[in-house]
């Protein structure tokens, strides 16, 4: 385990300070693995409508490090806690909270917006959250919640139906391959372009899969054999909105991007920041039980003690995580 911050206390004498725990946070911006450090803190009460639960497993997500570098700069105080995909144990209870008890397994996001620490913690303060389905396990859950979120509130506002043919660029992203399956249960025909990590398993959902790169319009557009409708671009920014506005003759309100907003403000594009749609944090409940019954799956790369920190930070920079990065903090 790294050394704390000297400022406090070993966070390994958690028995004789009970009312302290771990947490990973930042108190300046900048790079991620040069600002986040992990220390001790209080832990922290929940308020009215919120519960505090013992972390079991908690997901990073890209907007960690967008939020270490600066995003809600000035709108929030520093230090600042990372990790919204939260799976754990209810340990305490807020005012007014009825749907949940005591000893409950759920899965939610982080208050990270209400506190000074947020997932990435031996106990975490929950702004969302279900009950665990029987047969989902915390790993598994901790992995759905930003994904399922982000994908269904795209492929929602791109207005996927049946019958029609979608193009899901990125499809090997955690966003991406979330999105290929909530294409598929609405009826919609898939060309996915993803890497040779996932492209087996999305075929074997019935997407037809190409890879990236030079000749990706032709690629895409032969596997479709008639017009493709629409486009979801999940993956990371690499200069091919204008590929994907050919791939749908040429109109890019017919694209939408969880990704590359600067292109999407030159070419038009829809942004899936920025409309004015509803974030669908009500169907993560329904897609953890389809998880949970073998339905719906987000692939997960690997697992880190929470002290191994380090390690998950320089893979999902080096953009070869190849799934979702989980935090395993210690638990009582």
């Amino acid at each position: 385990m790294e050394n704390l911050d000297p400022s406090v206390k070993d966070a390994n004498n958690q028995a004789s300070n009970p009312v302290a725990m771990r947490t990973i946070r930042f108190h300046d911006y900048g790079e991620p693995a040069d600002v986040l450090r992990l220390e001790e803190a209080a832990i922290p009460e929940p308020g009215p409508g919120r519960i505090r639960v013992s972390v079991r497993a908690c997901g990073l997500n890209p907007v960690d490090w967008a939020m270490c570098r600066g995003h809600f700069a000035g709108q929030l105080p520093l230090p600042r806690g990372i990790g919204l995909d939260v799976a754990g144990i209810v340990d305490a209870i807020g005012e007014g909270v009825t749907d949940v008890a005591i000893g409950d397994a759920i899965l939610g996001a982080a208050d990270f917006m209400g506190g000074s620490s947020a997932g990435a913690s031996d106990r975490a303060i929950m702004y969302y959250w279900f009950r665990m389905p029987e047969g989902l396990d915390f790993v598994q859950a901790a992995a759905l919640p930003m994904a399922v979120e982000t994908a269904y509130r795209g492929i929602d506002a791109l207005g996927v139906r049946s019958g029609q043919t979608v193009l899901v660029h990125g499809a090997g992203t955690t966003v991406g391959f979330a999105a290929v399956q909530i294409a598929l249960m609405r009826g919609a025909r898939v060309v996915a372009t993803a890497g040779p990590t996932y492209a087996d398993k999305l075929r074997a959902m019935g997407a037809m899969v190409t890879s990236y790169g030079d000749g990706m319009v032709e690629r895409a557009t032969e596997l479709a054999k008639q017009p493709v409708d629409l486009a979801f671009d999940a993956a990371p920014i690499g200069g091919s909105m204008m590929d994907l506005i050919q791939i749908v003759n040429g109109h890019p309100e017919r694209v939408l991007t969880v990704s590359d907003f600067a292109a999407a403000a030159e070419f038009g594009v829809r942004a899936s920041y920025g409309e004015l749609h509803t974030l669908r944090y009500d169907v993560v409940g329904d897609f953890a039980q389809y998880a949970a019954e073998g339905k719906f799956t987000i692939p997960v790369a690997k697992t880190f003690a929470l002290d191994a920190w380090r390690s998950a930070v320089e893979i999902s920079q080096s953009g070869r995580a190849r799934g979702k990065l989980i935090l395993l903090p210690a638990s009582d």
